[in-house]
């Protein structure tokens, strides 16, 4: 038996979720919060927004022990350990950990970039960008490291860098266990399991598993010497 809702037609396998589906329609929510008056439409909504207020985090994580109060932020979280991306864009093949992410990227395929650096002419989808490129002309950087007063220009390289104070090492393969402080370096140590080399030389064909690797040997087809000593220029 189907429960069809009478406002749109909509099926569903249960009486309940045809009630809750409705009220997104009529802007129903019956489900008040004791402590803020906030009201939700559904009471699994209300029950994970009490949490916010006794500050409650159930959800563990059993690679480090950070605690979450949604599942969905563990679930979230789990993948900086894995270094997994399962989001990926239709458009270029990146991949992202978090839908969101993937979202805010498609915009760069969609969006006009109608914000204009002023300096440059650069433009950006979005004002954000813009705002943390302006810093590179600027040489601002307005994010401070506390215990050793190193300054960033981006709060993410900030947190970063933190790490080398904590020794945390928050990203583990799967593989073998080890530990690293960054996805980046994560990722990267990945490829000596699977034997992946993405990073392939024009000129000959020859691949290598890092970008930097390629470039160092890009160097032997130009002759450029990529390291110069200031004081006899050799």
């Amino acid at each position: 038996r189907s429960f069809e809702c009478d406002l749109y037609g909509k099926c569903f396998s249960q009486s309940g979720h045809r009630n809750v589906h409705r009220r997104t329609h009529l802007g129903e929510r019956p489900y008040k919060c004791e402590q803020c008056s906030k009201c939700f439409e559904q009471a699994g909504t209300l029950k994970r927004h009490a949490l916010t207020h006794t500050g409650e985090k159930p959800q563990q994580c059993p690679q480090c022990g950070k605690c979450f109060a949604q599942a969905g932020n563990l679930k979230r979280h789990v993948l900086t350990h894995t270094g997994e991306k399962p989001h990926q864009c239709l458009q270029c093949g990146k991949c992202f950990a978090q839908a969101r992410h993937l979202k805010t990227h498609a915009l760069t395929h969609t969006r006009k970039k109608e914000h204009q650096c002023p300096q440059c002419g650069k433009c950006f989808s979005q004002a954000g960008h813009l705002k943390r490129h302006a810093l590179t002309h600027t040489e601002e950087k307005p994010h401070q490291c506390l215990q050793c007063g190193k300054c960033f220009t981006q709060a993410g390289n900030l947190k970063t860098h933190a790490l080398t104070h904590t020794g945390e090492k928050p990203h583990q393969c799967l593989q073998c266990g080890k530990c690293f402080a960054q996805a980046g370096h994560l990722k990267r140590h990945a490829l000596t399991h699977t034997g992946e080399k993405p990073h392939q030389c024009l000129q000959c064909g020859k691949c290598f598993t890092q970008a930097g690797n390629l470039k160092t040997h890009a160097l032997t087809h130009t002759g450029e010497k990529e390291h110069q000593c200031p004081q006899c220029r050799k």
